[in-house]
This record gives structure tokens, sequence and C-alpha cells, in this order.
């Protein structure tokens, strides 16, 4: 579980980052899952936008990406989900 000062500290890093992926009206599912398992093994830390469109619950779609993927919730911003996960292979975020 991540501390309040690591979750600040990530909410700072992730303040410019543009969100790589999208949920829209058919919600999570499993290729999308992988897709952003791959992406936080490369980056660590991402957003991930939700649309308009999508019919689920901001708190439902986070919870299914948590599950699926194993990473941790940084924060829900309006329609934006920051997830952090720490990488194998190309650790490169160090928290406090």
């Amino acid at each position: 579980m991540l501390t309040g000062k690591q979750k600040r500290f990530l909410r700072s890093k992730a303040h410019h980052l543009k969100p790589i992926f999208q949920v829209g009206k058919d919600g999570v599912n499993e290729n999308m899952i992988i897709q952003i398992n791959e992406a936080l093994e490369k980056r660590e830390l991402i957003k991930i936008s939700i649309l308009q469109n999508c019919l689920e619950d901001k708190e439902d779609v986070a919870a299914q990406l948590i599950e699926g993927t194993g990473a941790e919730k940084v924060q829900i911003i309006g329609n934006m989900i920051v997830l952090y996960k720490e990488s194998e292979d190309h650790k490169e975020i160090e928290l406090p």
C-alpha cells in the first residue's frame, strides 16, 4: 500500500502526463487490462481517461483495472484515473 506521502509524490509526477488509455462505453475488457499492464511495466505511472459515454462508475472502472493489473490507485480526479505499479525491469521512480 502507498502512504499519503508517496501518493502526493506520485500525483505531482503524474500531473504533466497525458492519458494513454481511454475507457469508453464498452468498459474494461481483458485486452485493455493486458495493454495497461504492459504500459505500467514500461512507465510505472500512467493516466487513464474515462470517456463520457462510459456506462460504468469511475470507481468501478478503477477497481477492475486495479484487480486486473495489480496496480495501486494514486488518485481519481475528474474523469482521470492515475495508476502506479513498480516495474520489475524498468524501475525509474524512487518513492520517498
